[in-house]
């Protein structure tokens, strides 16, 4: 991604649902953000539950679903990589997170062992990203699981309107509107397991 132009265009077709952009996109950013996530991942506990390339699928997915939505605003190749990468230190923070709830509640008898005395991992086991990633599948479940409020507001921004135009129409501010895009979008992506609650 040699210029500002090219990599508006490759966000552009990944917007569309093009497997290739998205295959370029994992292909490029994928190795950054794994190495990233591995460097999170210090609990060895941890590291038995979940495994770099689960949290970077979960990432990979969300942001998909989020820019076919039309959420996100990146500028720039380095932009983009501090966003998965962020998106990324969340995801590890609330795997952590909900492992320590569960070793706390003493409610939980769970052995994380099989009958092999091998640990178990929490984390599904999912196809590679690609596969994941660009299955219009997944924003279908996303646009079905929107009210008719929230789905206007992601073919608006999915189809290149900025917040201020969606604002202008609706008669609230631009803040207000984005921000009601990405509650809907964080429950949904809740719903469908793409990422941790946040509760």
């Amino acid at each position: 991604m040699s210029s500002a132009g090219n990599f508006q265009e490759l966000l552009n077709r990944i917007r569309t649902g093009d497997a290739v952009a998205a295959e370029e996109l994992v292909r490029t950013y994928e190795p950054e953000l794994r190495r990233a996530i591995r460097v999170r991942l210090t609990d060895a506990r941890l590291r038995r539950l979940v495994d770099s390339i689960d949290i970077c699928q979960s990432v990979l997915a969300g942001f998909f679903v989020r820019t076919a939505a039309g959420q996100f605003d990146v500028e720039s190749p380095e932009e983009l990589l501090k966003l998965l990468v962020t998106m990324a230190r969340n995801r590890v923070i609330d795997w952590a997170r909900r492992s320590q709830a569960d070793r706390r509640d003493g409610r939980r008898n769970v052995s994380l062992e099989d009958a092999d005395g091998q640990v178990r991992p929490l984390a599904s086991q999912q196809e590679g990203p690609v596969t994941v990633l660009v299955n219009r599948e997944l924003l279908e479940k996303v646009r079905s699981r929107l009210n008719l409020d929230e789905l206007k507001l992601m073919e608006d921004r999915a189809d290149g309107r900025n917040w201020n135009e969606i604002a202008a129409e609706t008669g609230e501010q631009p803040n207000a509107v984005r921000m009601r895009l990405t509650r809907a979008l964080d429950r949904v992506a809740e719903e469908l397991g793409l990422e941790e609650s946040r509760g």
